[in-house]
């Protein structure tokens, strides 16, 4: 058998008021009932058990409840104290909120039967007007603080559930900060990426190259085209650092890149990758009118701007070929570099950038795949390509 836990300390202090009162009741000589069977000291019975029971309010209710009934039946059969009454009464109260769930949805619908019926009964036996008022005293004893004792319950349930949903409300709000926080760093690292890459890729093999060689003419165009894209490369971080610590709230948008703007960022690539071999262009087929969503805009072009630093870095001597079309409301990007051995600088990669371009094509729906292939005259080439979706109307908000 479990062992009864340790009583409150207000349980014992309503039992130490309670057995105190019923004895100063007793010593001054004031019961509530006279010529009983039991008189002199057996008050003292039913009053000192109930104060007991008092102890076992919270940690054994139910139990308390059955024991007290008991004991306010003795006391009927003694002179009498008001405080075992008014104990009785705490112990119906503290069973339908400290009990189980069951007991105190059943406890006040039995405490109104038995007023019910006490009442009917003794007008039944009496048929005198009085005997109401013993159902009335019944419902006072027991109905009334069962009663009560469910509002504060249900009262106290309600806080509780109140309370955890706050909790829940709270723990999802901070799982949607940090998802918020995390969603914003891949995007600055997006962002970051894609713009500076290209001009940090171009600086570092013309460096190398300007290193390697010793050749006056080489050198200084190496050097000139080092400066270009320091300069360039700087501008990019200034105003990315500006809109990072632009705190003024205005509500215009910043303006992004848009596929207007591949010719110069491919006449760049150009001028970059010369000294490679390389060269670049543009075979632009979009059919349909009307302006893309400026997310997808933005998305194409960094896919562009990303598949031209690459191929910067690694493609083989060749044609770099940028294709855009656009048709049943799929904007699709497609880029060819060379692939094969590259001679001369070529710069580290990191697979940063696939990443980024992956990223940006999921989180607008699309599809993306990037890899080696073969053309169709037999050699490899490698391949970036996207689809969009451009007609969703929600981009566009």
């Amino acid at each position: 058998m479990k062992p009864l836990s340790r009583p409150d300390r207000d349980d014992v202090l309503i039992a130490g008021a309670g057995l105190l009162g019923g004895l100063v009741l007793w010593a001054v000589g004031l019961h509530t009932q006279g010529g009983r069977p039991l008189g002199g000291a057996w008050v003292l019975l039913p009053l000192a058990g109930t104060a007991g029971l008092e102890l076992l309010r919270r940690t054994a209710p139910q139990t308390a409840l059955v024991l007290g009934t008991f004991l306010l039946v003795l006391d009927q059969f003694t002179l009498g104290s008001l405080a075992t009454v008014v104990m009785f009464t705490d112990l119906v109260y503290a069973a339908v909120v400290y009990g189980s769930p069951s007991a105190a949805r059943r406890i006040p619908v039995s405490t109104g039967l038995i007023t019910v019926g006490v009442t009917i009964g003794f007008y039944a036996w009496l048929h005198r007007p009085e005997a109401l008022l013993i159902g009335v005293i019944t419902a006072i004893i027991s109905f009334a603080p069962a009663t009560t004792g469910a509002l504060v319950r249900n009262h106290r349930e309600a806080a509780e559930s109140a309370r955890l949903r706050a909790g829940q409300t709270a723990l999802l709000a901070e799982m949607d900060r940090s998802q918020a926080v995390v969603a914003e760093r891949a995007r600055m690292a997006r962002e970051l990426h894609d713009m500076v890459a290209n001009h940090l890729s171009a600086i570092a093999i013309h460096s190398t190259a300007a290193l390697s060689l010793d050749d006056p003419a080489t050198t200084r165009q190496a050097l000139s085209v080092i400066r270009e894209n320091s300069v360039d490369g700087l501008a990019e971080m200034r105003r990315l650092i500006g809109l990072l610590r632009d705190t003024s709230g205005r509500d215009e948008p910043t303006a992004a890149p848009t596929l207007a703007g591949l010719d110069a960022l491919l006449a760049q690539a150009r001028t970059n990758g010369a000294d490679s071999g390389l060269d670049f262009t543009l075979d632009d087929r979009r059919a349909e009118d009307g302006p893309l969503p400026a997310p997808v805009e933005l998305a194409a072009y960094r896919i562009v701007q990303e598949s031209l630093t690459n191929a910067l870095k690694h493609a083989a001597p060749g044609t770099v070929e940028v294709a855009l079309a656009h048709a049943d409301g799929l904007l699709t990007v497609r880029v060819t570099s060379p692939y094969g051995d590259r001679p001369g600088p070529r710069a580290p990669g990191s697979g940063a950038g696939l990443i980024g371009m992956r990223e940006r094509t999921e989180l607008l729906d699309g599809t993306f795949a990037a890899g080696p292939e073969s053309a169709g005259d037999g050699t490899k080439i490698w391949q970036v390509r996207a689809q969009l979706p451009a007609h969703n109307e929600e981009l566009t908000t």
